[in-house]
């Protein structure tokens, strides 16, 4: 090279080199510093790698736009628990007294640890796997933990996707086939069905028709062939979309993340107009400011921030790895933060617009079951005609006329009031009945669109909304999979994912058995929570402590052209890991507290009954956290012993071939100028972190020069000698 082009001249002299270097050498193959040499070389070096060169030479995949990206985002975070979740926790944590202790957790930990995921994924530009193993090899565990979670609750969330789709099938038939009880022959007499008789018409097609469950959860009693089938439209559902990775993931989100919006808004309009709406709105709203007092509420309120966010998944790293390096990653993760709670807000408006409506429904229906028992009672002289207030009509009788009846009744027959029978028929009793999970979704709500006009329609459009609702989040737990195992292994994106879902189909057989609801709520309630949360704390450390929190905001810096916040600072370093671990320490608290049982179903009481675990579930259940949380100390002896690669300097991905590095020593001055000096790193994107690939711990190898390739191509530049970039 000349001695008088620009890029000898920069060479030698004594101005900082950071960014242009880390662009120069934007596609070279990642070399352990140990190695890190100055090679020429020449036809033989790339005759030796030219073999190997469609697999190695890439560069990554990119959204198409900024708001795919927003979208898969919030399709991830927004998911069912928004729906059935968050108004439970509402209602029974002191109604809008719950909103203060969320809102106030979900800036300390919930903004702050979801801008750091997006952070290291769009820095570093690997999937989980690789961004810990990169920030700190003894923790790479991490990845292989948020992999694994990823994979037990994509496990039984799909099967959700799966009775959601059962139910979206049924719906296309008037009347619904949940609004009333099948009727049986008995001889030549047509009865109800005992156990829909004795419990109601949607709890009994919930859990017979749809499940037809057991027992109990020793009782497997054999596949349940409708559930099988749904769940492998289901699983053909995720692998369709997450066949071409974010190209075609991407372009469902457009659909997946907007759709519940659209039926969100139609059901709180509906809803607004039903009778008895504004009760349940005013019910879910007026605050008990004493439950504000109770740490309960706050674990609850953490947990739910935490999950709500998709925080340790790995999916947020890996949407954010396909960003452009100087995305503002901060805007995306305020928007995305504060999206997620006003769309709770939103499904809490409607779900409880749409319970008052029920509430009033029942209410009145029980007000009419009890005055037939009253006039009975007055027409056999049980009762005194003189107990009934003179403006009471029967043919026209009101809530609260009722009520003002019942009071009366229960004074003067105080001693024998309770062998009469009566129900007292309050609206606020229906309307503390907390329900969550399926029992909101596919009992509660289903029973209370039975009462819409057009209720086709409108359950129709509810479980469409649910499907959408539970792929994008699917779309996200896949991709915290299939990214860092694309990236690490190198295998080929199709046939991974293919594979993955096929394996996933067989698996999930487990919960699609007439026990299978059981297994649901057992993987539900412990194969996620605690291996989660030790998963977020060693992030946190990882990043805060470990990698060093001063140089990571100097990182961002340069990164996004502004400095964040020093409120980051402070709750990355400090108040975030011990809101955490006091978190952890309360889960772990509340798993020993709690006895580890569920809620079954038994068919001959037609009522839900308390049970403990067996044994062999007992094992399982543990197998399941240590399972979860095996890779974090293996991975850690393993390297901390030498006895594996760190991994650290062995970063690689497969895509599509990407654009080779061009010779220097051909390039004019102004063309050097450019590729060396560009201040954008997006010109040249780099699917390599910049330092650790090239540099020893001094950064201060001198220069040598070797005839032997080296490098993705051998094309003979390699600069070992740079200052180390700060990420």
């Amino acid at each position: 090279m000349p001695k008088n082009s620009k890029v000898t001249q920069r060479e030698h002299s004594s101005e900082h080199v950071t960014e242009s270097v880390a662009d120069l050498l934007a596609h070279q193959e990642p070399v352990d510093y140990k190695r890190s040499v100055l090679n020429v070389t020449g036809g033989e070096g790339w005759d030796k790698q030219k073999e190997g060169e469609e697999d190695l030479d890439a560069e990554r995949p990119a959204w198409n736009s900024k708001l795919q990206y927003i979208l898969a985002q919030i399709g991830y975070s927004v998911g069912l628990g928004n729906v059935w979740r968050f108004p439970y926790l509402c209602q029974k944590n002191g109604g809008g007294a719950y909103l203060v202790p969320y809102l106030v957790l979900l800036i300390i930990i919930g903004l702050p640890l979801f801008f750091l995921e997006l952070a290291v994924g769009q820095r570093i530009r690997r999937g989980s796997i690789g961004v810990w193993n990169y920030i700190c090899p003894r923790l790479g565990g991490i990845g292989y933990a948020s992999c694994l979670v990823c994979f037990f609750v994509g496990l039984y969330y799909n099967v959700i996707i799966g009775w959601s789709i059962f139910y979206f099938f049924k719906s296309f038939q008037y009347p619904l086939p949940w609004s009333e009880c099948p009727l049986v022959k008995n001889g030549s007499v047509a009865v109800v069905e005992t156990e829909c008789e004795r419990s109601s018409a949607t709890t009994y097609f919930w859990y017979r028709e749809t499940l037809d469950i057991s027992n109990s959860i020793s009782e497997s009693g054999g596949l349940n062939w409708k559930m099988t089938l749904c769940l492998l439209v289901a699983w053909s559902l995720v692998g369709l979309a997450m066949i071409k990775g974010i190209q075609s993931s991407g372009k469902v989100m457009y659909f997946s993340s907007l759709f519940p919006y659209l039926v969100l808004v139609c059901f709180l309009v509906r809803g607004l107009l039903l009778r008895g709406a504004v009760d349940g709105i005013m019910h879910m709203f007026t605050p008990k400011l004493d439950k504000m007092l109770d740490p309960q509420v706050w674990r609850e309120a953490a947990t739910q921030v935490f999950f709500a966010l998709g925080l340790g998944f790995g999916g947020v790293i890996a949407f954010s790895s396909y960003n452009k390096q100087d995305n503002n990653c901060h805007f995306d993760a305020t928007l995305v933060s504060f999206i997620n709670f006003f769309t709770s807000v939103l499904a809490t408006l409607v779900v409880f617009a749409v319970l008052g409506f029920k509430a009033n429904i029942m209410n009145e229906k029980c007000v009419v079951e009890n005055a037939e028992k009253i006039l009975g009672y007055l027409n056999t002289n049980v009762l005194s005609h003189d107990l009934i207030p003179p403006h009471v009509n029967f043919s026209h009788l009101t809530a609260k006329d009722y009520n003002e009846m019942y009071r009366v009744i229960m004074t003067v027959k105080e001693g024998h009031f309770k062998e009469l029978g009566l129900d007292a028929c309050l609206l606020e009793d229906e309307l503390n009945k907390s329900v969550q999970g399926t029992g909101l979704a596919f009992i509660a709500f289903t029973e209370a669109m039975t009462h819409f006009p057009a209720s086709p329609f409108w359950s129709v459009m509810f479980f469409l909304m649910l499907i959408n609702l539970g792929l994008g989040s699917m779309i996200g737990t896949m991709s915290g999979i299939t990214t860092p195992i694309i990236d690490t292994f190198k295998v080929r994106k199709e046939v991974f994912t293919v594979g993955c879902c096929v394996f996933a189909f067989l698996v999930g057989l487990i919960f699609v058995q007439r026990s299978g609801n059981y297994f649901v709520t057992m993987f539900d309630d412990y194969s996620a929570t605690l291996p989660l949360t030790v998963v977020v704390i060693l992030e946190n450390v990882a990043v805060a402590w470990i990698y060093g929190t001063k140089k990571f905001m100097q990182e961002l810096t340069e990164m996004l052209g502004f400095r964040p916040y020093q409120f980051y600072y402070y709750t990355w370093k400090y108040v975030s890991p011990i809101c955490m671990a006091v978190l952890m320490t309360a889960s772990i608290i509340q798993l020993g507290v709690s006895p580890p049982g569920y809620s079954a179903w038994i068919r001959e009481e037609a009522a839900e009954k308390f049970l403990f675990y067996p044994t062999w579930a007992m094992a399982i259940l543990i197998s399941l956290i240590i399972l979860a949380s095996l890779p974090l100390p293996l991975v850690f002896i393993l390297r901390q012993f030498h006895l594996v690669s760190d991994g650290s300097n062995a970063l690689s991905v497969t895509y599509k071939k990407g654009r080779m590095m061009k010779d220097i020593s051909n390039l004019e001055d102004n063309d050097e100028t450019r590729f060396i000096l560009s201040k954008v790193p997006s010109e040249t994107p780099s699917p390599m972190p910049t330092h650790r690939s090239y540099l020893g711990p001094g950064g201060n190898s001198p220069l040598e020069m070797s005839s032997a390739p080296n490098g993705r191509y051998g094309s003979g530049f390699l600069l070992a000698g740079t200052p180390e970039s700060e990420l």
